[in-house]
């Protein structure tokens, strides 16, 4: 099953790209697989990141201090 395509341009720093087309040619790709994989990488990242925000676990370890006997009576 083919999946659909889009086409879009972007801009990368020299170096990386050259970095790139190297691992394609190394690996016999073509250099959109690698963008496709590298693509997949960083959407999967950003999915396992999603729990807890920053700014909530800073609120709970700012309350902790006040709070942390409630917390503990709450968990038992």
């Amino acid at each position: 099953m083919s999946l659909a395509r889009e086409k879009f341009s972007t801009q990368v720093a020299s170096e990386t790209l050259r970095q790139v087309r190297e691992i394609a040619q190394a690996e016999g790709r073509m250099l959109q697989s690698i963008v496709d994989e590298a693509l997949a990488d960083v959407v999967q990242k950003h999915k396992h990141q999603r729990g807890v925000q920053p700014h909530a676990i800073a609120a709970y370890r700012t309350s902790h201090g006040p709070l942390g006997a409630l917390y503990r009576k709450l968990a038992e």
